[in-house]
């Protein structure tokens, strides 16, 4: 747990660096298109970054970077490996059968897949009782999926926000470009012209560029997540046999612990009193 934390604070702190140095190094080449020099080519980080202008450096170059940390972070924490081992239905059964469901709970207390999850919190709240365990253990994957699927609903909010980030920009860059047109008296220059044409085009670009990815792995993680809740159904269902034979057990046993020695004691009683009731020889 804590180098998952100590990785992610690594990764938080290089996006903000890169960030930073985006920010600094365009505004150190000005707010537009203007910096490159007449008779030269404009590079591509002048051309798509610096020609953007503070929607492009500001919005969407983060959003971008926060799609890259949230898909690389989600490729770490939801896969097979960590959320459904292998056979885990099957070695959570074999415990019951060696250990019973006492010591069960503790034996799986540290363990953080879906099916484990889902056995403890059946366990604690069933009260000996097969169908609320039932209940429970499908309640819980719902439970576990469903905080799995608000984790990776970051990537969706930022796919269907950034294209309206860059219309908006877009919009704003057609505004730029009719003030220019305004200033220039209804007649001028296309070089006049470029500071709103680069901020209407270059922000529709970056609000597609990072749309696409972010919509893409969303998609992605959302059917592994699917996929995954849907094995650890069918897991836990090889578990509930295991429990039920258990839980009969455990009654049978206190059942035969509870049975009462009752009838040599009734016949004791009767013979005494027949012995008192009858008469005394002469």
């Amino acid at each position: 747990m804590r180098n998952s934390f100590l990785l992610k604070a690594l990764v938080l702190v290089v996006l903000l660096a890169a960030v930073l140095g985006v920010i600094v190094v365009a505004m150190s080449g000005g707010f537009g298109i203007s910096v490159v020099r007449a008779g030269r080519r404009p590079s591509f980080f002048e051309q798509f970054i610096i020609a953007g202008g503070a929607i492009v450096w500001f919005v969407l170059i983060p959003m971008s970077l926060i799609t890259v940390y949230l898909a690389a972070e989600h490729c770490l924490s939801i896969r097979r490996r960590k959320l459904l081992p292998d056979g885990i239905g099957r070695s959570i059964g074999g415990m019951i059968r060696r250990f019973g469901l006492g010591q069960l709970e503790a034996k799986i207390a540290g363990e953080n897949d879906l099916v484990s999850l889902a056995t403890a919190r059946a366990i604690a709240g069933g009260r000996g009782d097969w169908f609320r365990m039932r209940n429970l253990l499908g309640e819980s994957l719902q439970d576990q999926a469903s905080k799995l699927f608000r984790k990776i609903e970051w990537l969706n909010l930022i796919g269907n926000v950034s294209p309206m980030v860059g219309l908006f920009g877009t919009v704003f860059g057609m505004i730029t470009l009719f003030n220019d047109i305004v200033a220039a008296g209804g007649d001028p220059k296309m070089a006049q012209l470029a500071r709103g044409i680069s901020i209407a085009l270059v922000t529709t670009f970056w609000g597609l560029f990072v749309a696409i990815p972010a919509l893409a792995v969303h998609g992605v993680f959302r059917n592994r997540i699917e996929t995954l809740v849907n094995d650890a159904v069918t897991e836990s269902e090889i578990l509930m046999p295991e429990i039920r034979r258990e839980l009969v057990r455990l009654r049978q046993a206190e059942t035969q612990h509870s049975v009462k020695p009752i009838l040599p004691v009734r016949k004791l009683s009767l013979k005494s009193k027949k012995t008192i009731d009858e008469p005394m020889p002469s």
